[in-house]
């Protein structure tokens, strides 16, 4: 692979776990390592020449950014008007029988649409939930997607098995046959995963959610990621009426019904756990079970506040995830970590007032244990790489560690006033920028702004076209 050098670089945050900030700085980047990372004048003199140098006098250099969740294929469904007020369950319902006439071609497109949203907004790895496969879709389709546009990629391959006649929420028409689902997973796993360092492409066992798949189907999946030594991923506690269905069919809370199934552990992460309870967010600490924190899907469902605060201060390990496209509609990684930031104060001016060390401290009050932006960076770099299980190599800009980088200007109208104070602050107190470049495995597949790997001129005009067939084929 190509020798390539950053010079000259304004600012450059390691999220290492001195959390270094390195002004006037340089990186070295050998067969898609960070080979060498410290401040520009003392780059030695062996490594002043690459394959390819980029001078990032005017940017800040972070990690690439990590996405713990997605729904890729929603992209054609982005602003449907029917659902744009619904909260989950009826969100869902509304869009069911329009992802019923989801084909190959459609889920291939809109992958690369969704991962190239994610790559503009610097992030690197993304993780996608696909459990819906109509038509002969497979989830080859978005493997297959990753890596024609250069993306990390970790596949979960979700699965409904309990339809509307069964007491759950999707239509019978959407779902499968567990022994089937079973079978499938196992192929892909032996197909696609690749457990190496710095692997391009992971598989991830991920039955959709407590109200689509029987009990059954959730324990013999986590026996079979175990057996395979490949991560698990659901949906857990995501609003009320998730909840209400819990404790309805199966007499216990989210945070039980995953612990009697075997869904807790340092090799399981769970989308969303807003309405954990104290007793469950104990739990996930004690276990080290991972949440992909979704805040902007989140308000637009209506369904609720993670208390991010209090629950990475018990130890949950807790990644950022955009969502799927239809909750969300947008997929940019860095306004994530925004969103995060502001929401989880929104979230301490909500509390009730408490007395501390004799005095009474309200939520409005600010101290230490707000987030910060550099808490939000650090979600979305180092948390996401624990949720995904990839702590050793992904997350930091550190030697030996991938080389997945994203470079933002500070030259630009948006950071105008901020970048001269603290350009790695400026990134999540600022309107969210693109990146200028972002890189993956030492690759360069964001430049100037633009997507590198593929022209998406065409892709976004196809895109657009199957978008309307979708919704046009429901009616």
């Amino acid at each position: 692979m190509p020798t390539l050098l950053l010079r000259h670089i304004q600012a450059l945050a390691r999220l290492n776990d001195a959390d270094d900030v390195i002004p006037h700085a340089a990186l070295y980047v050998r067969d898609g390592l960070i080979d060498w990372v410290g401040p520009d004048a003392e780059l030695p003199q062996a490594l002043h020449s690459a394959e390819e140098v980029i001078d990032a006098r005017h940017h800040v250099v972070v990690p690439g950014l990590i996405n713990t969740h997605h729904h890729m294929y929603q992209s054609l469904t982005r602003a449907i008007p029917k659902v744009q007020n619904a909260e989950l369950f009826s969100w869902l319902q509304g869009l069911y029988p329009i992802w019923a006439g989801l084909t190959p071609e459609m889920v291939r497109v809109s992958a690369q649409v969704a991962m190239a949203e994610l790559l503009l907004s610097g992030c690197t790895t993304s993780s996608d939930h696909l459990y819906i496969y109509p038509n002969g879709v497979r989830l080859d389709d978005s493997i297959e997607a990753a890596h024609s546009i250069g993306m990390r990629f970790t596949a979960s391959r979700g699965s409904m098995s309990v339809g509307q006649s069964q007491g759950g929420l999707p239509p019978d028409r959407v779902v499968e046959q567990e022994p089937l689902i079973l079978k499938e997973t196992q192929r892909l796993i032996e197909t696609w995963h690749n457990a190496s360092f710095g692997a391009m492409t992971h598989v991830a066992v991920a039955p959709c959610s407590p109200f689509s798949v029987s009990q059954d189907l959730m324990r013999a999946s986590a026996e079979l990621a175990r057996a395979y030594k490949v991560r698990l991923h659901t949906h857990l506690a995501e609003n009320d009426h998730d909840i209400a269905y819990t404790r309805e069919k199966f007499n216990c809370t989210p945070a039980e019904y995953a612990q009697d199934l075997g869904w807790v552990g340092h090799d399981v992460w769970h989308a969303h756990g807003v309405k954990l309870d104290d007793a469950g967010t104990y739990l996930f600490a004690k276990t080290r079970t991972g949440i992909a924190h979704c805040p902007c899907s989140n308000m637009r469902l209506s369904s609720g506040i993670l208390p991010l605060r209090k629950m990475l201060d018990a130890g949950v390990p807790i990644g950022l995830g955009v969502d799927g496209c239809a909750s969300n509609d947008g997929a940019h990684l860095l306004n994530e970590a925004r969103q995060a930031m502001l929401l989880a104060r929104v979230g301490r001016a909500l509390e009730a007032p408490r007395v501390v060390d004799g005095r009474t401290v309200y939520g409005c009050d600010v101290g230490p244990s707000d987030m910060t932006p550099r808490d939000a960076l650090r979600l979305a770099t180092r948390g996401g790489a624990q949720v995904l299980g990839r702590a050793h190599e992904l997350g930091q800009l550190s030697p030996g560690f991938c080389a997945d980088i994203a470079m933002f200007r500070t030259d630009t109208l948006n950071m105008a006033g901020a970048a001269v104070h603290d350009p790695v602050g400026a990134l999540l107190l600022c309107a969210s920028a693109n990146a200028d470049y972002t890189l993956v495995n030492g690759r360069v597949v964001v430049r100037q702004g633009q997507i590198a790997t593929l022209d998406m001129g065409p892709l976004i005009e196809r895109h657009n076209q199957l978008a309307l067939e979708l919704a046009l084929a429901s009616r």
